[in-house]
């Protein structure tokens, strides 16, 4: 018996992440896919990959047991979401690409809620916690850490020993040099080159990297 699971977030990532719920299943059978959750549209309104079930609201008055995948691109918003949700019925599992690559997956430890989409690869000892969104083809290098309610967007490089803190984007492209240390809710730019530590509320931009605000 598949497990019932819901995608609160109807945009774009929600949609995307309904597809990788199918590619999962064409590989193992494991979602039963009831629908989206998401406050900005009407409960009924119809998407091409499932029917909006309605907002917060309706989530936290689920009465039986249902996984939910936060997807949405913005780690504020996710972190704002997840904070809502006190429905005991909920679970959040990770959800990971069939296609996903493991140096060596025994050494890897991950959190709960997260996405891995298409193409990631991750090294050995690596460490990501709660509810972070891989996007797409991104690489984590050996021994780095993630925290929780980071976004890593298309195509981010992530070399061996950095350390990432929380509630981070990293724009497409972006590329972190080995030993660098980002702290708590940084932006960096897309196909920008981060080559020192990032301080925590700080935006960086160009190759290589600057704090600009």
């Amino acid at each position: 018996m598949m497990n019932k699971i819901a995608i609160f977030g109807a945009g774009g990532f929600g949609r995307e992440v309904a597809c990788l719920l199918r590619k999962i299943n064409e590989e193992t059978p494991t979602w039963d896919f009831v629908g989206f959750y998401d406050d900005g549209l009407k409960k009924g309104t119809a998407t091409d990959y499932g029917p909006v079930l309605g907002g917060m609201a309706e989530l936290n008055a689920v009465d039986y047991p249902l996984s939910v995948v936060v997807a949405i691109g913005s780690p504020k918003s996710i972190k704002n979401v997840v904070e809502q949700i006190h429905n005991p019925h909920i679970q959040f599992p990770n959800i990971i690409s069939p296609d996903a690559k493991w140096l060596d997956a025994k050494s890897v430890k991950m959190g709960k809620g997260n996405v891995v989409a298409m193409g990631n690869y991750f090294s050995c000892n690596v460490q990501i916690g709660d509810f972070n969104m891989l996007v797409g083809f991104t690489t984590i290098g050996h021994d780095s850490t993630l925290g929780n309610f980071n976004c890593l967007m298309p195509g981010v490089r992530v070399s061996g020993n950095v350390t990432i803190g929380n509630n981070n984007i990293m724009g497409t492209g972006a590329i972190v040099l080995q030993g660098i240390a980002i702290g708590d809710e940084v932006t960096i730019g897309a196909g920008s080159t981060l080559m020192t530590n990032a301080k925590d509320g700080h935006t960086y931009l160009g190759c290589p990297a600057k704090k600009v605000f």
